[in-house]
């Protein structure tokens, strides 16, 4: 078993908890809680009264929980976020924050198969109670499937190519570790292998979670949960999640560039602070390499 050093170093910290701007006696939810890092900044800036409820389908982040009376841990994906916080009675919320990337400690720990650099099992589940892994996904998938989600999740460009190739493939032998794949597949890997193999895998691992419906479903809903000011600050590691966030703040919907006089256009009830996203200083990224592709989102109830 392949052990990280740390579960995860959190992304535009000090970024973040400006945009906050908590409350002592506030009430807050991290979306995303993994290592902790961003609710731990989070708590020291909260009173007595302050409450934090925090969401992680990974039941490894559980570990992770500091011994914190103010602290609602939920062991769910956060796409019912809105649900728990109807469920537990909470008055409406003072700032949202969710870092949509995946941990280092996932991608740092081989069994969990989201990582090229090992060999393992094709498994990419944030939440093990999933009972679909990349390699059912890879071995039952017709060929027109596999093609459309390299196309849409990875932005591959030959994916009718990879796609046949996975197919043609998994006709001998299934295809049920990361060095079979990458095996089955490396004739048709195109350009740069380590960028190439990282659109893939990311194609996979966005299938796998159905991560771009469960942030959809989260802004939808969180939103309405929101108090008159409150913050809502979301990061994002890819233009696929990016573009989801934009729009919504924009416009409350996830069709691009809609415009607000269309027939039944709902009222804006999100204004835009950050103008343009927030990305990681020269030193942030220095000290982190993950950090490079982050953008901070920030929009408030009006």
């Amino acid at each position: 078993m392949n052990e990280p050093t740390f579960y995860h170093q959190p992304v535009l910290l000090h970024e973040c908890i400006e945009q906050l701007q908590i409350k002592p006696n506030g009430i807050y939810l991290d979306a995303t809680f993994g290592g902790g890092g961003h609710s731990k900044e989070i708590l020291k800036h909260l009173g007595a009264e302050g409450k934090l409820m925090v969401f992680d389908q990974d039941a490894d982040a559980k570990k992770n929980l500091p011994n914190d009376d103010r602290v609602i841990f939920i062991p769910e994906n956060f796409r019912y976020a809105a649900r728990f916080v109807r469920l537990y009675k909470l008055p409406s919320l003072d700032g949202v924050l969710a870092d949509l990337g995946v941990s280092s400690y996932q991608f740092d720990t081989a069994e969990r198969g989201f990582s090229t650099r090992f060999d393992a099992a094709l498994d990419m589940r944030m939440d093990n109670r999933n009972p679909q892994t990349a390699s059912e996904i890879l071995n039952k998938y017709p060929e027109s499937k596999l093609q459309k989600i390299f196309e849409q999740y990875g932005e591959v460009t030959n994916a009718k190519v990879l796609a046949k190739k996975i197919v043609e493939a998994r006709s001998t032998n299934k295809l049920t570790s990361i060095s079979e794949f990458k095996q089955a597949i490396s004739t048709c890997i195109y350009g740069n292998p380590h960028k190439y193999l990282a659109q893939v895998f990311q194609a996979l691992r966005i299938e796998v979670n159905d991560e771009l419906n469960a942030l959809k479903d989260f802004l939808s809903s969180i939103t309405s949960s929101l108090s008159k000011d409150g913050r809502l600050c979301i990061i994002t590691f890819h233009s696929l999640e990016d573009r989801i966030v934009k729009n919504w703040m924009k416009n409350e919907s996830f069709a691009q560039d809609e415009l607000s006089f269309l027939p039944n256009h709902q009222p804006q009830t999100l204004k835009i602070i950050t103008k343009k996203p927030i990305l990681p200083t020269e030193k942030e990224t220095n000290q982190n390499p993950r950090a490079r592709s982050a953008k901070l989102r920030v929009a408030a109830k009006r």
